[in-house]
């Protein structure tokens, strides 16, 4: 099924509404205080799923959000996918994923 998402990086988790969600067969794993950019503060569901973005797929954590409400691709799916945002150009490109060793 395809969804249109509108990217958000400071959104952690993607989400989509609660009703797409199970419909989809993604179920509730748990549940994650989340602080909305109206400054409120709640309890949502969260699962996991597999999402494909420009033919990449990867496992993913998802909010289960209002049926009404705006449908996410966060930055933890960005960075699961190894894609950033070219904001000059309005799409996303691939991006290298940095780690650092450990010093010892």
């Amino acid at each position: 099924m395809e969804v249109e998402e509108m990217v958000d990086t400071g959104s952690f988790y993607t989400m989509l509404p609660d009703r797409l969600l199970r419909e989809l067969g993604v179920k509730p794993v748990g549940t994650r205080r989340i602080h909305l950019a109206d400054g409120r503060r709640i309890l949502m569901n969260y699962g996991r799923a597999w999402v494909t973005v420009e033919g990449e797929s990867e496992g993913t954590l998802v909010a289960f959000g209002e049926d009404d409400g705006p449908v996410l691709l966060g930055a933890y799916t960005l960075q699961g996918l190894a894609l950033a945002v070219d904001p000059a150009k309005e799409r996303l490109v691939p991006s290298d994923i940095i780690m650092y060793r450990a010093a010892s």
